[in-house]
């Protein structure tokens, strides 16, 4: 990270330079980290420039000029969702810069970055990674702008962009740019994005497909009449399969031989090009910008082009030049991954964070990395396909699972070399908790699939669910001497989970740490169909398993469930309902999550076209609710935190605008109160007019049980008590 550091390691300059938008936490859950030890381990030499001023270009010579590329990453997070709420307000921390402290990244990190690298050395490569890039490698929709966006590849004016886990790509590119090869001539890297003048002849010999071909049902062919004879069948496509008479065909006995004619329901068919050499020509930048339909065409087109099995090079225009995306990278099997976590990672942050012994106080510690420290990442990809998230889109939805062996290794460091580790392991996970392992029957099937979800609308027939191999680990881990406690922390895929009683029962009886978190994001048919989110049968199912087991162990622990609020294709009386099942229930949510439209994603696109490209997009197909403006988005997240006195003048506006005041009252069945708390802490409700209103004061910050009685309407003067408040009371008796 400094110059002092390449002296005493004899360096004369880096080979590779990578910059940052985080701090540098040497830990395998920071991509920076992985892609830094895995070229070390190729013989590179790299530096780490992590958190640059960026408003000059001098800060990023502090280490000299690279003699192969620049490799630019925002971060762990996209910068835009790092700094900004749902709500487009500044976060007043950031959860990847010593002390918490925010403002230390740019917003559009890996575009400034980018730009930046140019000017403190023209002529180097830069190579741009990380999901910032990746989620932005096509023209996009940018929430914080409210309006598409180019690819970041044209506004970063960078040379390559890897997207997705880049590990095979980086090195293949790196040893290419050692080997001399210019950049510009690395265009068959899988995973990788790049610009290309449109007529380029570098692009002959590829096959171009239009996208609208490749979302239609498929030509519709008349049906065969199988009663039909074969000179009818003929005279209905204009000719005939007679021979005239007088011809030498003719049989000397009069009878006419057979003849066969082409089958009709076979003609018209195009022979498919080979699909390593075929690119589907998506809608350009300048008509995805100005036509949201075609926006939710190209997203979707983009989606079904994901498998690595069957994707296909797509091209977007951008103006004269083209945007040219070859296929996603291949997985890495269970011995590459094995690799990449196995490498010598010191799992803390850089020394230059700490004071001089080496201690982190509150003003240098690194909030993610404390969260982290003593978690270990089993596996990656997800095949869940939630429209909302993220991880699809960079990842993949192939599961890359680490072996045991690993596995239990790194534990054993953890355990024998990590500063403060007091016997707990915080998380054995990943992008899900329960995936590890798991996946396509056959990798002949895995390889022809196209959709986009194998647990949704249902489990799919050829996914294996074992989760054999998952306990296998934790009883293995749990066992290790030093070991005292092993936590699940990554969200539980609940519809997986209930394919296994088993499972259900270890992870219950020993590794919840009191509370744990699962997300069946809502209740109703609405918004699940467009999140790609199982009913909450599932949950409910998921919950029967979690109390029995839990009763059985004798521990008291707790399911938190999470939900997100105005999602597209949630209508008001959506939330309501949810709001009442909370309550029924007995939640009250302490934080709640509000839809954010990340680049990309399904969900996005339904966010800016209000189209489904969940299913074929028209522009008469299905029109999908969006909860746009603050005040409705307010209300969605209002009705989740249906508990908060705050929140209870907008929700009795809401409900007897919706005709459902019979949900105001005192009642254990109301949703909420008619009374409203006073800034004194006490509550309130005026029945009559000319009423006084006896308050009693509540140390509790939140409202008391339905039915309590807080109020009484004695209708005397303010003032009256004592004897001539009695004297009134036995009048009116």
């Amino acid at each position: 990270m400094s110059r002092a550091e390449m002296d005493a390691l004899g360096w004369d300059s880096c080979d590779i330079i990578i910059v940052t938008g985080d701090a540098y936490v040497d830990h395998p859950s920071f991509g920076m980290a992985v892609i830094g030890r895995l070229l070390e381990a190729q013989g590179f030499r790299v530096g780490m420039i992590a958190q640059p001023d960026w408003h000059s270009a001098e800060p990023f010579k502090v280490l000299g000029k690279p003699n192969l590329f620049f490799g630019v990453t925002a971060g762990n997070m996209d910068s835009m969702i790092n700094r900004y709420t749902a709500d487009r307000k500044i976060r007043c921390d950031d959860a990847y810069t010593p002390g918490g402290e925010a403002g230390k990244r740019p917003d559009r990190s890996a575009l400034v970055y980018s730009q930046r690298c140019r000017e403190a050395y023209k002529d180097v490569p830069i190579v741009l990674g990380g999901i910032e890039g990746s989620l932005r490698r096509i023209a996009h929709y940018d929430y914080w702008s409210d309006k598409v966006r180019r690819s970041v590849l044209v506004d970063a004016k960078c040379d390559l962009l890897l997207y997705g886990n880049a590990d095979r790509a980086i090195v293949e590119i790196a040893h290419r740019l050692a080997a001399r090869e210019p950049v510009e001539r690395i265009t068959d890297v899988r995973g990788t994005a790049f610009m290309r003048r449109s007529g380029d002849p570098s692009a002959e010999g590829w096959f171009e497909i239009d996208s609208t071909s490749v979302d239609t049902p498929g030509r519709v062919e008349a049906i065969v009449n199988p009663y039909q004879t074969t000179s009818e069948q003929a005279q209905s496509q204009g000719s005939s399969c007679a021979k005239e008479e007088g011809s030498a065909a003719v049989i000397e006995s009069g009878v006419k031989p057979l003849t066969f004619v082409p089958n009709p329901a076979l003609t018209h068919r195009i022979s498919v090009p080979p699909r390593e050499r075929s690119v589907i020509r998506i809608p350009s930048y300048e008509q995805v910008k100005s036509d949201p339909v075609l926006y939710a065409h190209a997203n979707r087109v983009m989606h079904l082009e994901t498998n690595p099995g069957n994707a296909r090079a797509m091209v977007q225009a951008h103006g004269e030049r083209d945007v040219w995306l070859n296929p996603p990278p291949i997985p890495l099997t269970t011995a590459e991954m094995d690799y990449v976590f196995d490498l010598p990672f010191a799992r803390s942050p850089h020394p230059a964070y700490a004071d001089e012994n080496g201690s982190h106080d509150k003003a240098t510690k690194i909030p993610a990395w404390e969260m982290i420290r003593f978690s270990i990442n089993i596996m990656r990809g997800c095949y869940g396909g939630c429209t909302f998230c993220s991880i699809t889109e960079h990842e993949g939805r192939i599961i890359q699972s680490r072996s045991e062996e690993s596995v239990i290794r790194e534990i054993e460091d953890i355990r024998d070399k990590v500063k403060g580790f007091t016997g707990t392991i915080s998380d054995l996970g990943g992008p899900t908790a329960n995936m590890y392992r798991t996946g396509c029957r056959t990798r002949e099937i895995e390889a022809a699939c196209r959709k986009p979800s194998c647990v949704y609308p249902g489990i799919c027939q050829n996914l294996i669910t074992d989760h054999g191999p998952l306990i296998k680990i934790y009883r293995r881990a749990r066992a290790l001497k030093g070991v005292k406690k092993i936590l699940i922390s990554s969200g539980v895929r609940y519809d997986l989970a209930i394919q296994s009683p088993e499972y259900v029962k270890e992870l219950v009886t020993h590794h919840v740490g009191g509370y744990l978190k699962i997300a069946p994001e809502h209740t109703e048919q609405g918004p699940l169909t467009k999140m790609m989110k199982p009913g909450i049968g599932s949950y409910d199912s998921f919950k029967q398993m979690f109390e029995k087991f839990t009763l059985e162990a004798g521990k008291k622990q707790f399911l938190i469930p999470y939900f997100i609020a105005a999602h597209p294709g949630t209508s008001d009386e959506d939330m309501m309902n949810l709001a009442v099942w909370l309550k029924k229930n007995g939640f009250r949510a302490d934080q709640v999550q509000t839809f954010y439209p990340s680049p990309m994603a399904s969900a996005t696109a339904m966010y800016h076209s209000n189209k489904n490209p969940l299913r074929k997009v028209t522009r008469a197909s299905e029109t999908v609710d969006i909860v746009r403006g603050e005040k409705r988005r307010r209300l969605h997240k209002a009705f989740l935190r249906y508990h908060d006195p705050n929140n209870w003048p907008l929700l009795r506006e809401a409900l007897k605008a919706m005709g459902r005041a019979d949900l105001i009252g005192n009642g254990k069945h109301h949703l909420i109160p008619t009374y409203q708390p006073l800034t004194d802490g006490s509550y309130s409700s005026a029945r009559k007019k000319n009423s006084t209103i006896i308050t009693i004061p509540t140390m509790r910050a939140d409202p008391p049980e339905p039915g309590t009685v807080l109020t009484q309407h004695t209708g005397l003067p303010p003032r009256q008590n004592g004897a001539a408040a009695n004297k009134a009371k036995h009048k009116r008796a």
